[in-house]
């Protein structure tokens, strides 16, 4: 990679070991056991841990017996473990200060049983070092010194190996730790201002593919309208993208699930097998908040310029620097991009390029949160979000906000009328359409009771809360037997109402479970009903879910057409449980990404390179297609979020293109090399 003259000035290596640094097992550091866990030798100087499930890390700690060590010479980190359980684990990694702020390096490996494999991150969050401290706002991921930014390399304490909320007991071997020393990236923060330059990169490095010029953006759209030429869909394909070749089942007019051989499927329109491989976010704009953060840019248009009509503004930060800002100002650089590439035509030959890209791509679903320019075309099949209103209930709380009450009137209102405005948008009767997902990463809660618990902390007039006293009147009929099995001092119905304490769960909590169980159902049952008056064709896609205990899997099924999930790991990690209703499931996100193509932040599973993203999106496609219950897994997100971050930080290298709309050549290819082989892959008898 050439890199500009002052940056070579200042690519300092380190005056370091010239070798690997063995951490574990080494005489600098010690183990000790996580909560629910315990450790013992194994051979070859290995450390056998072996986990429970009344803590949600069980593992074991590595720590430095200084108390902290700098590893500042040091990037590449490997931790090498081997599964010694049953069944497969995912054996993740969190290296730890020890006064944490924030994210710090970590990764995972998902194992099967017997197998050894490695977690590799690196101990530095991005490849540049600024040489001071330099306050950087509004992004989850950014350029920091040495001693700043959430990690502080050089006061390492602390190397975290541990299983994430197992509901299982499970063992594990640790191998070893080890460190590869590697050059500073050194960059003088006094020059670092402005850093994104007028097509919304970061100025101070390149790479293959940046764009220096206008005129790159012509080269790009001229090289890939050819690529575009020489690369069909697979031949297997109909015109839904299910699969040709594939056995003849019955054809409903609309996209439907069946069971084949033992493994779910979605049904085409026409009686064919599908398994929807998709992107969601297709749609044109990045946006990033510019206001103030002006010095950020090199470059911002005159507002009445023609670059000026991407100013635009939001309120939209549920997290971050803007989060209490109000309103502010934003500018979007991908969708100025557009318009340089291609013209005053931009926003017709987007929406035209994209169902050209998918098909070329071997992909076949306009996922989640995709503008409707692009899939009213009714080239490619699609999926459409709506969402619920109404009040929330009080006493929950989660990364996204407060749980909906599904008792509530405007709860029921509100999902009828944004099911039946489908009509008039035209997807409840169009057999382009697969389905809806409804919601996205609810807060369920850490356990079985958590709603339930969130219930009872909420005021009288909390309509989950009256429906959880209606349901207790009938189970005890007075607050004396209430209070004689519970272990409280209701004096009357209007007094548990009123009370926000939490009672004795080791009295209440069987009653708190099957309540929690009751409001699940509630919510999906309230859905569901609503989409089956507004459009009785269409798939119910269920509502995301990233967290949540068994009971919510089991009311999905229950009610819901296929179950969506959204995985952020290297291979699937969910299933449903065992006693819940069989149903097809699909991963609605997954992503990887590296931080070699000038971005701060990898997103929520880290990979090296372009190379190793890429073989990751294979691995955990072809993981969907060997899965009985996955129908289909849709990749997060169309494009890379803005290098300055979004309303809530996120500036994650996560796309199938950059912000100058040139496609990642090793995620498209990856992407092709699966889809050569989908259906043979999905359809194989085990």
């Amino acid at each position: 990679m050439r890199l500009p003259t002052f940056l070579t000035a200042l690519l300092l290596a380190c005056a370091c070991a010239a070798e690997t640094l063995t951490l574990w097992p080494s005489d600098l550091c010690e183990a000790t056991a996580q909560p629910s866990s315990e450790l013992a030798p194994a051979p070859d100087r290995a450390l056998a841990v072996r986990t429970g499930t009344r803590y949600d890390w069980p593992g074991v700690r590595v720590a430095f017996k200084a108390g902290e060590h700098d590893l500042a010479a040091y990037g590449p980190l490997r931790v090498t473990v081997r599964n010694t359980s049953g069944r497969p684990l995912t054996v993740s990694l969190s290296v730890k200060n020890r006064s944490q702020k924030d994210g710090s390096p970590g990764g995972s490996v998902t194992l099967e049983p017997g197998a050894s494999g490695t977690i590799r991150t690196s101990l530095r969050l991005t490849p540049w070092v600024l040489d001071r401290p330099l306050e950087l706002v509004g992004m989850r991921g950014a350029p920091a010194a040495l001693e700043g930014g959430p990690f502080n390399v050089r006061k390492t304490a602390e190397f975290h190996v541990f299983l994430g909320k197992p509901d299982a007991p499970a063992s594990f071997e640790l191998l070893s730790i080890e460190t590869d020393p590697a050059p500073l990236l050194r960059l003088p923060a006094d020059t670092f201002l402005p850093f994104v330059d007028r097509f919304g990169q970061f100025a101070h490095d390149t790479w293959p593919g940046k764009v220096q010029a206008e005129t790159d953006l012509a080269r790009d759209r001229a090289a890939e309208e050819a690529w575009l030429t020489a690369n069909a869909e697979p031949a297997d394909r109909n015109r839904w993208g299910g699969w040709a070749a594939g056995p003849q089942r019955a054809a409903s007019g609309h996209f439907r699930t069946e069971k084949l051989d033992g493994k779910w499927w979605l049904v085409d329109p026409d009686g064919r097998l599908f398994f929807s491989h998709g992107v969601t976010c297709i749609r044109p704009g990045a946006e990033t908040g510019v206001q103030h953060r002006e010095n950020y840019f090199a470059w911002l248009p005159e507002k009445e310029s023609p670059l000026g009509a991407f100013y635009s503004g939001t309120s939209w930060a549920p997290h971050g620097f803007y989060k209490d800002k109000g309103w502010f100002r934003t500018y979007d650089f991908a969708r100025a991009n557009l318009l340089r590439k291609y013209g005053p035509t931009w926003e017709t030959d987007f929406a035209e390029l994209a169902h050209r890209r998918l098909r070329a791509w071997g992909l076949n679903t306009v996922a989640n949160w995709s503008d409707a320019k692009v899939y009213l075309l009714r080239r490619t099949p699609y999926t459409v979000c709506l969402h619920t209103s109404g009040p929330r209930i009080e006493g929950s709380d989660g990364w996204w906000g407060k749980f909906p009450d599904p008792y509530s009137d405007a709860f029921a209102e509100g999902i009828l009328k944004r099911a039946r405005d489908q009509q008039t948008a035209g997807t409840a009767r169009d057999p382009w359409c697969i389905g809806y997902f409804v919601d996205n990463e609810l807060s369920w809660g850490k356990d079985d009771r958590d709603l339930a618990r969130a219930t009872l902390l909420s005021p009288a007039s909390q309509p989950a809360k009256l429906a959880l006293q209606r349901w207790l009147r009938t189970r005890y009929t007075t607050p004396e037997a209430l209070n004689a099995a519970w272990g409280t001092a209701y004096a009357s119905w209007d007094a548990f109402l009123a009370s926000t304490d939490k009672p004795d769960e080791k009295r209440c909590g069987a009653d708190l479970e099957s309540f929690h169980t009751q409001l699940a159902e509630q919510y999906f049952r309230v859905i569901r009903d609503a989409l089956r008056d507004a459009a009785p064709d269409k798939l119910y896609l269920g509502s995301r879910i990233a967290w949540g205990a068994p009971s919510v899997y089991r009311a999905s099924a229950k009610y819901c057409d296929v179950v969506s999930v959204n995985i952020y790991s290297r291979t699937v990690t969910k299933d449903l449980p065992a006693d819940a209703e069989d149903k097809p499931m699909i991963n609605g996100e997954f992503h990887f990404g590296a931080l070699d193509r000038g971005l701060f932040h990898t997103g929520l599973v880290a990979t090296r390179d372009q190379q190793e993203r890429a073989a990751c999106y294979q691995a955990f496609v072809r993981a969907c297609l060997r899965h009985p219950r996955y129908v289909g897994t849709h990749w997060f997100q169309w494009r890379d979020q803005a290098l300055t971050g979004r309303g809530d930080g996120e500036n994650y290298q996560i796309g199938f293109l950059t912000v100058t709309d040139k496609p990642y050549p090793e995620l498209v290819s990856a992407a092709r090399d699966v889809a050569a082989t989908l259906y043979p892959t999905r359809y194989r008898p085990e």
